[in-house]
């Protein structure tokens, strides 16, 4: 028997804030994102990348693992188990980590892209190591430009920016720290 289809991850959001009790504007305040912009991710219109679940899940009061335990099934991965925003596809990698600080994301940006929204911002601290490509990390001015085998750390805190700045895909494997 096949196993029932997963609630979309903008319904789930909806029904969160609405049991909280919270208007989209309330949200927006909570989050720092526009409320058009939590009303297309509620509507299944809009991906948000793993930085505003992170923030989602904060203003909500819940567990990020909320929104991403659903994301892989098996381990072993096929383009369904990716989740897709914009520009870029993460796949989780501490799936049964939902109760932990640490959560570490398998992230693929596209040739020559950039991530959108163009800034993130969330609580903590972030690390990223390139198996592939080459990419560009601003953190606040400072720009860092990796390629295959180097890494970053840095305060998440400080608003930042990746870009694929190569002619080939890019791979990442970053690892967030949430208080």
């Amino acid at each position: 028997m096949p196993r029932p289809k997963p609630k979309p991850l903008g319904e789930r959001i909806r029904r969160l804030r609405e049991s909280k009790g919270l208007d989209l504007n309330e949200l927006a305040n909570e989050t720092g994102h526009s409320a058009e912009l939590l009303a297309k991710i509620e509507a299944n219109q809009v991906l948000p990348p793993v930085a505003m679940l992170l923030q989602l899940a904060r203003a909500l009061e819940v567990d990020t693992g909320t929104f991403l335990k659903e994301e892989v099934e098996t381990p072993r991965w096929s383009e369904d188990d990716a989740k897709r925003a914009k520009s870029y596809v993460y796949k989780s990698l501490t799936p049964k980590a939902s109760h932990k600080h640490l959560k570490a994301f398998l992230i693929t940006v596209p040739a020559r892209s950039v991530h959108e929204p163009l800034i993130y911002r969330h609580e903590g601290e972030e690390f990223a190591f390139v198996l592939k490509g080459e990419v560009e990390y601003t953190v606040g001015e400072n720009v860092n430009r990796l390629g295959p085998s180097e890494s970053i750390h840095f305060i998440s805190s400080i608003p930042h920016q990746l870009e694929n700045v190569g002619d080939e895909e890019a791979e990442l494997v970053v690892v967030l720290y949430t208080p």
